[in-house]
Parts: C-alpha cells; structure tokens; sequence
C-alpha cells in the first residue's frame, strides 16, 4: 500500500525570487492526487522537492517518519527508493531499448539476477500494455508509447508513491484518456500513492480523489475532487473552466479591479458545471482499495460519485 507524504510550510525559491511559500498539504496513502495551477507555478519544483532534488529554504516533506528536506544523503538515496517518477518527456535513454529501458533501476539498484531483472520486467511492460514493444528504441515509437515505457521504469522498484509530471504533455485526447484510465487501474493493482502534476482539466475533473491549485506562489487549495470542481473560488472557477475572465492572466499578474469587472461582467462565473463522476477501474480489476479508505476519511459515499455526498 502507498505511504502518506505530508508537506507542511514548504517553500522555494531561485536568487531570491519566490516560487511559492508555506505550501502544506497531506496526500493521502494510496489516494490520487492532482496538482493544478497555470503555467510558471513551479508544479515541477515542487515535484522535484519531494524527493529531495531541490532543498526548499523552509518547511519539511515527511515520509514513513523521515524528513526528505532534513536528512543525510545516505538516508535520501533510501527514501527515493520509495518513489517513482514518470517524468514529462519519459526521460527515456535514446540508445537503449525498452527492456534496458526498464530494467535500468533494477541493475543499478538491487542485486537482481538477470532472470529476476527479467520477470519483473516484462511484468511491469505488460502492466501498461507494452508486451512485444520491448526491442523498440524510443525513437520507433509513439509519444503514448514512450510515456507507458517511462511509467514502466517508475514502477520496477515497486514504489510506493508515484509521482507524475505531465502525464499527458504531448498527447492527443484519445492517448490522454487511455493514460488517464491506465493511473486508475495501476492504483487498484498497487494501491500507490499517486501525484499528478497536469493542466489537463479533463484529467483533473475524471482521475484523481484530491485536486489543489497553486497560484501567485500559494496554494489555493487541496482537498477532495467534489470540493474543488464545485468551488466557488474565482481563482478555481477560472481555471477550471478555462476562462479568460478572473484572476489569472497572460503573466499572472492581472490587476485585482480588472478581475473584478470581467467577472461582474461574465454570467458563467457563478455556474458551478455538472460533476463529471470519476474514472472507474477496468473490468475485471475490482474496486479500488483507496476508496474505502477515502470514504472513511471524508465521511463520503464514494470517491467516484456523480455529485458530492
């Protein structure tokens, strides 16, 4: 099962320049999650903190009782190993195949014998749907294809928590909602923890249990899908609904007066749209062990209702 990760006042930033401050949320052990927020909010950074590879100047990130922004580099190397990281581009090596593709944690990490390299493997390509695809290179295949090799690799160590940024970057709608359909289904099969870093809005309305919002180098909020997709919030209804009219704008500095008025003046602000019900795993697959869980947490009839309980 995944491991809680809670954040409390993290913040960063680069020569002095904020990229956000006093970020706290919890993700909840075995839930998905999703991080919003419009381009430049340093979703990535914040990523890339929570496995230690950027030290924010405050705050903490703690795992199973270990601090990652706190600890010696022999106890970080050991944490990481808790995580798996799909990256935006797959980060795939362009002279490798598949297979080497994959097995590359597992020869640089454990103590595997290439039969064990072998089996867990091809276990995990046939996972996101690649069996037969393991002599291609990443230059032979599709950009879908690329993003299932690089969340393959991610999953080879058996990582409790999955962080994953831009899942859906370079993808066309139909790949996005198969990749969207494969998350929920590797979280039945492996009840991880899952992080979505996207500006998907179709994403974040269908997969995830907890959505949050970072905006001007806050967050403006975390919690659960229903709360957030029906949020009155300007900031949430903007982007949620992909409006010009609010507070964020082509730099993210829009005049707090001009928000205002485009907002008197747009009559779609105050609608709260229909609530789109949540992915539900693959036939077959059974029911997500998180929303049991969630249910307990929340107090919620389901995690994937068509409307808040």
């Amino acid at each position: 099962m995944g491991v809680e990760v809670a954040v409390d006042g993290l913040s960063k930033s680069f020569s002095g320049q904020k990229i956000w401050s006093d970020v706290t949320l919890t993700l909840p052990p075995g839930e998905v999650s999703a991080l919003l927020g419009p381009s430049g909010t340093g979703k990535s950074v914040f990523l890339k903190s929570l496995i230690g590879l950027l030290r924010p100047e405050r705050g903490s990130v703690v795992v199973s009782g270990t601090d990652v922004c706190a600890c010696r580099e022999n106890e970080l190397q050991e944490v990481r190993k808790r995580f798996g990281v799909l990256f935006q581009d797959g980060a795939l090596f362009g002279s490798m195949d598949l297979y080497d593709n994959v097995a590359f944690p597992l020869r640089e990490h454990t103590r595997c014998t290439e039969q064990q390299v072998r089996d867990i493997v091809m276990s995990k390509l046939d996972m996101v749907g690649l069996t037969g695809a393991e002599d291609k290179l990443p230059g032979e295949i599709s950009g879908g294809m690329r993003k299932r090799a690089g969340l393959a690799r991610a999953l080879v160590l058996d990582p409790e928590v999955i962080l994953c940024d831009e899942p859906d970057s370079g993808l066309d709608p139909v790949r996005t909602a198969y990749l969207s359909q494969l998350l929920i289904d590797l979280n039945t099969q492996i009840d991880a923890t899952i992080l979505i870093v996207t500006h998907n809005i179709q994403v974040a309305r269908t997969v995830p249990d907890n959505l949050g919002l970072l905006f001007r180098g806050e967050l403006v909020a975390f919690g659960p899908r229903e709360d957030l997709l029906s949020s009155s919030e300007p900031v949430v209804r903007q982007f949620l609904n992909g409006r010009r009219a609010g507070p964020i704008g082509m730099s993210e500095e829009k005049d707090a007066t001009t928000a205002a008025a485009e907002m008197a003046a747009d009559p779609r602000m105050s609608d709260v749209d229909e609530l789109l019900p949540q992915l539900e795993p693959s036939p077959g697959l059974g029911p997500r062990a998180a929303v049991q869980r969630r249910m307990q947490r929340t107090g919620r009839q389901s995690a994937w209702s068509g409307a808040p309980q």
